[in-house]
């Protein structure tokens, strides 16, 4: 089932939906923002690490808690046209389930206490991935279906149960910067919707495509727009087209992930291949980021510079984006991580400090870094063909 609000941006005139990563107060903002003023829906996709039930702590995103996050975003966006969306929710998704070990039957669970608190705050789209595991046993594609499944049942029953309208996203492959085979997709669609059917829950509204797109650092490595021939890969431009026919052939839309750092040239194609929707995320979080270390640069706060760069190369965050730990600076690590640190009491000292001194040249940090990721997001609206 596919919600009524993208109806206009799917027929006819072809556009390409925008998914975004809310990396920070500043990202939510904007992405607000743009969609209530060019009356764009945009669907807001958290993943479990950003944001989360008070259970589990909250998120590194302005230390929200899933209810907190939902009350902020619905309260600020005044033509509710903002989607909640979970994205990449599943067992071992939170790092509390890896760091405890859990078994399957216990990351289940936990997995489960987590969609239901996105339920109960009105989180609109579910993301079901069931990719990772703690051991190779449980990778096999039979595996993840059976808890996709599960995660299915589950979370259709509760929302039933609680009279709330949700619609999923099924993908259950870590994005490999290659493109599926239409056979692996066709396979996953038939046996997900004949499980639907034979339960009469409502068929999935997007399913995750391996399109060539993955990001490394500050770059994206995946196939999608490289110039060259890969081996024994058939090129994005003809095997997407291919994805996608199957995809309406089941009436179910395609989703790609990890779309960040495309060239305007490779975004502009998404509407023309018909892309149905994309999810960017983390180029905003170092939009933002550069943007903080520029201001202080410029003004010469070097100090604050060094402290904020040791504060971000320390978090580790940055190791999960790095291709070759040899071969790139401590600068450019701090660039890609520094986005997680922005809720944290030491940043804030920082920032504070940076603040009062620039008051008196009336330069406002937020506002500087705001209109810089809000820039970047209106970039992907643009060549998505979603400024009407």
């Amino acid at each position: 089932m596919i919600p009524h609000i993208f109806s206009n941006y799917l027929r006819g005139r072809k556009s390409t939906l925008l998914a975004v990563g809310p990396m920070s107060k500043n990202c939510v903002d904007a992405t607000i923002e743009l969609s209530n003023k060019y009356n764009t829906p945009i669907m807001l996709i958290a993943s479990r690490r950003q944001i989360d039930s008070k259970y589990f702590g909250g998120g590194y995103v302005n230390n929200w808690t899933t209810e907190e996050f939902s009350k902020y975003v619905k309260k600020k966006d005044k033509k509710k046209l903002i989607l909640l969306c979970r994205d990449h929710g599943g067992p071992w998704q939170h790092n509390l389930e890896k760091e405890k070990k859990m078994t399957t039957k216990e990351a289940m669970m936990s997995a489960k206490k987590s969609f239901s608190s996105d339920i109960d705050a009105g989180f609109k789209i579910i993301h079901i991935d069931t990719s990772l595991s703690l051991n190779n046993t449980e990778k096999s594609k039979k595996k993840c279906l059976d808890r996709l499944f599960e995660m299915y049942e589950f979370c259709s029953n509760y929302a039933k149960k609680k009279r709330k309208k949700i619609y999923f996203e099924i993908g259950t492959e870590e994005q490999s910067g290659t493109t599926n085979t239409q056979e692996e997709l066709e396979e996953t669609l038939i046996k997900t919707i004949n499980f639907c059917e034979k339960k009469k829950f409502s068929k999935p509204t997007f399913v995750v495509i391996q399109s060539g797109t993955r990001v490394l650092e500050m770059r994206n490595v995946g196939t999608f727009e490289t110039p060259f021939r890969v081996e024994n890969e058939i090129p994005a431009e003809i095997q997407v087209p291919k994805m996608i026919e199957i995809c309406n052939k089941y009436n179910v839309l395609m989703k790609e992930h990890n779309t960040d750092y495309l060239s305007n040239e490779a975004l502009s194609w998404h509407p023309r291949l018909g892309i149905h929707a994309s999810n960017v995320a983390p180029e905003f979080g170092v939009t933002e980021t550069r943007s903080f270390i520029n201001i202080l640069k410029s003004n010469n706060l070097n100090e604050l510079v060094k402290e904020f760069l040791n504060l971000s190369y320390s978090s580790k965050k940055w190791e999960k984006w790095v291709i070759n730990k040899t071969k790139i600076t401590k600068y450019k690590c701090s660039e890609l991580s520094g986005h997680y640190i922005f809720s944290k009491k030491e940043f804030k000292k920082i920032k504070n400090e940076a603040q009062n001194y620039l008051v008196k040249k009336n330069i406002d940090i937020d506002k500087i870094m705001y209109t810089s990721v809000r820039s970047s997001i209106s970039r992907y609206l643009e060549k998505f063909d979603l400024l009407r």
